[in-house]
């Protein structure tokens, strides 16, 4: 049996729209065991729903392996246990895709290497901002040229991480239908600017840089204005630390001080719940490992 690890990421972090994406330490864990065809059941988050589809972004995944590479599928047990929250802006679909790909290219001894790995994922996925820190964790710079990935893997001080996701509907495609087909130059500067300063401050630890530059005019005020009550959570989470949609929402990220990551969280969530809004609240921190074998 092959047993895996997937991390949750969060992308976007800011003005580093599509382009930046870090690991978070919230797992899925998967497992693989040969069988006489290909089964698929969840545990934890989203069993539910994902048992009634067993055609869904894992297994697919897995299949496109085998089809890619010329092998023959062979009959497979998936079951994973997750702990990351779907439709939550936590990088569940891109921590599918990635589990899928690794765990048939480990049944497949490798054929596939790191880089072919990512850019598969991304053309399944889209985009690379949140399969690339699932596949190599830390903190991740990707951006496409002529359909390859080229991605840096930076090491994440470990800060205290606060996440409140609203009880909404608010799937990923829905928050790219309100962004705007074009921006301003002003604007693309305002974040063309804050993006490598926002690294150097995930890297080095520097709280307060983070504070000042984690801003975003291209995707974030378009985003806020579809979620009850999120612009106002939004503005809660800044007055404890530095705070950004996560991926396209509708949870929101607070980097903060360790001691009041309580207080913060609280805070967050009750702005969604004065407005009738449900909220769930976790901490985590940066993971600097991405998928990895589970001994």
């Amino acid at each position: 049996m092959l047993k895996i690890r997937v991390p949750a990421t969060s992308a976007n972090l800011g003005p580093g729209f599509d382009c930046l994406g870090l690991a978070l330490d919230i797992w899925n864990e998967v497992s693989f065991e040969p069988a006489e065809e290909l089964t698929f059941h969840v545990n934890g988050e989203g069993a539910e729903k994902l048992n009634n589809h067993p055609k869904n972004l894992l297994t697919k995944s897995f299949v496109q392996v085998y089809e890619v590479c010329g092998k023959t599928l062979p009959g497979v047990k998936i079951e994973t246990h997750n702990n990351i929250l779907l439709s939550s802006g936590l990088g569940s679909s891109a921590a599918a895709i990635v589990a899928g790909i690794f765990g048939a290219n480990e049944m497949l001894s490798r054929l596939m290497d790191t880089d072919a790995l990512l850019n598969l994922a991304t053309q399944i996925e889209g985009h690379p901002d949140n399969v690339a820190p699932a596949l190599l964790g830390g903190l991740v710079v990707s951006v496409i040229k002529d359909n390859e990935v080229i991605a840096r893997k930076y090491e994440p001080y470990e800060y205290t991480i606060v996440i409140v996701k609203p009880d909404v509907d608010f799937p990923t495609h829905v928050g790219r239908s309100v962004l705007p087909k074009s921006i301003s130059r002003t604007d693309a500067i305002f974040n063309i600017g804050r993006t490598p300063l926002v690294i150097d401050a995930l890297r080095c630890g520097d709280l307060e840089l983070l504070k000042i530059v984690m801003d975003d005019k291209i995707h974030q005020p378009y985003r806020l204005e579809l979620i009850p009550a999120g612009t106002k959570a939004y503005q809660t989470a800044k007055e404890f630390g530095a705070a950004a949609l996560s991926g396209a929402g509708p949870s929101i990220i607070c980097f903060v001080e360790k001691e009041r990551a309580n207080e913060a969280m609280t805070s967050i969530r009750t702005v969604f719940e004065e407005h009738g809004v449900k909220a769930r609240g976790l901490l985590t921190k940066p993971s600097a490992k991405g998928i990895h074998i589970q001994e």
